[in-house]
């Protein structure tokens, strides 16, 4: 059983956020668009909570998991809560976004607690740009690259924000270092959500140049279905992706997604808030897992696209 939603869009993947404490402080950041919260460690889910809101969204047919956060890998017990998701039945996948830092020292043991592939977000090969940007040390992130590849992670993803006057022109030496590194390139356009709209208008840069420049070069380009439809492009020596943002009507009329608050709420759609259905609350209050369900039955009832036109 797949759920859909009232404009016939399967319910397919779960973004967890693990929390919303992060090591960096990327001038960018969306925090997968959640309001910030005062001392958000008190409010953040138990592994076992987790776990169960995994099980019953695996039960309504939702086949692949992202833990997200903030930074995922802050969570101690982040081994516990892979390892606890990839023994639910019927999961095809289980996966990460990360900023990498804290990486290296971790890869192997999430990978032998089921952990599949990795995002690893790695907007400049420039130790002064990156430490701009985000605060933290390139070297870190570059040593996780590493040991997710060797590890077997696969495949390991490269997540390159494109930002207007900053690492635009790095596009091709990103390229390379995919190529290098054995990884996928993915592009990213930047998301007006979470960042002043001075920043937006000054680092916004639209992708279409290099989807041509891509175009010119592929041997062979893929269309992800359920993924917003967004291009895959197979050059003789590396994968990139374009990830166009959510402000257009082919991105919302193919989302298949259903996040999860770092608090535990549902949330219907990456750029709202007003709609979120609590079902970390009633879960410590007692409720089935019938009742968890229905929750989730209301969450999917309650997407909709963003943009209808």
């Amino acid at each position: 059983m797949v759920l859909k939603d009232g404009y016939g869009r399967p319910l397919l993947n779960l973004r967890v956020a693990l929390t919303q404490r992060c090591n960096l402080r990327c001038t960018y950041c969306h925090g997968e668009g959640e309001e910030k919260l005062a001392g958000n460690s008190v409010a953040e889910m138990t592994v076992d909570e987790i776990v169960r809101i995994v099980r019953i969204a695996v039960s309504l047919g939702i086949s692949k998991v992202k833990l997200t956060g903030g930074e995922p890998l802050m969570r101690k017990d982040v081994v516990n809560v892979v390892r606890g998701i990839s023994a639910t039945r019927c999961l095809e996948d289980l996966s990460m976004t990360t900023n990498g830092t804290l990486l290296a020292s971790l890869a192997e043991e999430l990978c032998e607690s089921g952990l599949k592939r990795v995002n690893i977000n790695l907007p400049t090969l420039n130790v002064e740009v990156y430490d701009k940007l985000t605060g933290g040390k390139l070297k870190d992130v570059l040593e996780g690259v590493e040991a997710a590849v060797e590890t077997g992670l696969h495949p390991v993803k490269l997540n390159m924000l494109v930002l207007k006057g900053i690492n635009d022109h790095n596009v091709p030496e990103m390229i390379d270092f995919a190529t290098e590194t054995g990884t996928i390139l993915q592009l990213i356009e930047l998301e007006p959500i979470n960042i002043s709209s001075a920043y937006y208008l000054t680092h916004h840069k639209l992708l279409d140049e290099y989807e041509y420049m891509l175009m010119q070069k592929a041997v062979k380009v893929e269309t992800r279905r359920y993924m917003q439809k967004r291009r895959i492009y197979h050059l003789p020596d590396a994968t990139v992706e374009i990830v166009h943002p959510i402000e257009n009507t082919e991105f919302c009329m193919h989302c298949s997604r259903l996040r999860v608050t770092s608090d535990g709420k549902l949330k219907t759609c990456l750029m709202r808030n007003d709609n979120l259905v609590d079902v970390l609350t009633p879960m410590r209050n007692g409720a089935d897992d019938q009742e968890l369900i229905e929750l989730f039955k209301q969450a999917n009832q309650r997407r909709e696209p963003y943009n209808k036109n």
